[in-house]
C-alpha cells in the first residue's frame, strides 16, 4: 500500500516561530539611504521581537556589532534575535528565504532557486542564504533544494491548497523558460500541495522590477477575503490595469464556489525617485503572530487603509510602518521579510 503525501503551504496568518530579516548595509544600493531606512528596521525589530523570534542577517561581524549597538541605544529588546552572519547582495529576503511547507505533519523548508528577479540584479550570495541557515543550525527542519526559480513574493497561499499568483511573473521567460503554465502548476502542486490556482493576468505598478509580484497587488487576509491594490483616479496610469485586475478578482471563486470578499486598498498618490514612479502599495503588509505591519506613505490613504485592514484582522493590531524611504528601493515591508512557521526554527539557540 502506497501512502500519499499530504503537503500544505501554510497561510501567513498561521502560527509562526519567527521572521527572517536582512539588515541593510553600505555595500548595497541602500548606502545613500541608510540614515532613512535603518529607523524602519528598528520598528520592525521592535514589533516582531515582542512576541516571536527574529532571525537577523548581518553582512559581517562588524555589521552585527553595529546593529547590536544601535538596537541597544534604542532600548529595543534583542533577546529574541538569532543571528546569521552572511554576506548578502540585498535585503529582500521574501524572495530568497525558505518557503516552508508541512508534509504529513512534518515541517520542510524548501530552497527554491533565486536568480535576481530574472537576472536583473546580482544574487549569488542571496541564493546561498537558506543553506547557510541550515548549516548554522538555525533551521530545525529539513531543507530541500528545488530545481525551480520561485520567489516568495510571487505567491500567496490560503493555507487550504489555494494559490494566488500572477502570470506575468511565474510565466516570465527569464525565470523558468523551459516550463509552460501547465508544467509550473504540476510542480507547484507537487511541492506546495496546491490544487486550486488563481492566476491574475492583469495588474501592475510602475517601477516594480519583480514582474508584478502578487504581494504588491493582492493578498489573502483569510480563506475567503482578499485585499487588493485599487485606483479610483481615471487619470492615473494604473487605473485601467488595476480595474481589470479587480474584475478578475471578482470573478474568482473559493473552493466552495463562492465569491471572495474583496477589500480595496487605494494606492497612495504618486511617489517619485527622480523621474521614476515608485511601486507604493498598502498591500505589501506583513502578518506576524500578533500584528499586521502595514506600510504607510505620509498619504491621506494611510489611515483609511489601516482601518480597512483592522476590520478584517480582528485578532491582530494593525501597525503602520513609515515606508516612504523603503519604497525608494522599489519594495516594502512584506518584501523585506519572510515568515517562518512553527517547527521551522531551532528556538533553543
Amino acid at each position: 500500500m502506497i501512502l500519499q503525501t499530504k503537503t500544505v503551504l501554510p497561510a501567513e496568518w498561521s502560527q509562526q516561530d519567527g521572521i527572517l530579516l536582512c539588515w541593510p548595509h553600505k555595500s548595497t544600493d541602500w548606502q545613500a539611504l541608510l540614515a532613512e531606512v535603518e529607523p524602519v528596521f528598528d520598528q520592525l525589530v521592535k514589533y516582531i521581537c515582542q512576541h516571536q523570534k527574529l532571525i537577523l542577517i548581518a553582512h559581517d561581524e562588524n555589521h552585527q556589532i553595529a546593529i547590536k549597538k544601535r538596537l541597544s541605544h534604542k532600548n529595543i529588546n534583542t533577546s529574541a534575535i538569532q543571528w546569521l552572519i552572511h554576506p548578502n547582495n540585498d535585503t529582500w529576503c521574501r524572495d530568497y528565504g525558505p518557503i516552508t511547507v508541512i508534509k504529513n505533519d512534518h515541517t520542510h523548508a524548501l530552497d527554491f532557486g533565486f536568480n535576481g528577479w530574472g537576472n536583473k540584479f546580482a544574487h549569488d550570495q542571496d541564493d546561498q542564504t537558506n543553506k547557510k541557515l541550515k548549516q548554522n543550525g538555525l533551521l530545525t527542519c529539513n531543507l530541500e533544494s528545488i530545481d525551480l526559480i520561485l520567489e516568495g513574493g510571487s505567491i500567496e497561499s490560503d493555507g487550504q491548497g489555494t494559490l494566488l499568483t500572477t502570470e506575468h511573473c511565474l510565466l516570465s521567460p527569464m525565470r523558468n523558460p523551459q516550463l509552460d503554465k501547465q508544467q509550473i502548476e504540476a510542480l507547484l502542486s507537487e511541492q506546495l500541495g496546491i490544487d486550486h490556482f488563481l492566476w491574475l493576468s492583469h495588474g501592475y505598478l510602475e517601477g516594480d522590477d519583480t514582474d508584478s509580484h502578487v504581494d504588491n497587488l493582492a493578498r489573502f487576509c483569510n480563506e475567503t477575503t482578499i485585499a487588493y491594490a485599487s485606483c479610483h483616479d481615471k487619470t492615473d496610469i494604473h487605473y485601467q490595469a488595476l480595474k481589470e485586475m479587480e474584475n478578475e478578482l471578482k470573478a474568482f471563486r473559493t473552493r466552495d464556489d463562492k465569491a471572495y470578499t474583496l477589500i480595496p486598498l487605494s494606492i497612495p498618490k504618486a511617489i517619485f525617485e527622480k523621474e521614476q514612479r515608485l511601486p507604493a502599495s498598502y498591500v505589501n503588509f506583513l502578518i506576524t503572530n500578533d500584528y499586521v505591519l502595514m506600510p504607510t506613505f505620509k498619504d491621506e490613504q494611510d489611515l483609511i487603509n489601516k482601518e480597512k485592514l483592522q476590520s478584517v484582522f480582528t485578532d491582530r493590531n494593525v501597525i503602520g510602518i513609515p515606508s516612504q524611504d523603503i519604497i525608494r528601493q522599489y519594495g516594502s515591508i512584506h518584501c523585506l521579510s519572510m515568515q517562518l512557521p512553527v517547527n521551522t526554527l531551532n528556538t533553543e539557540n
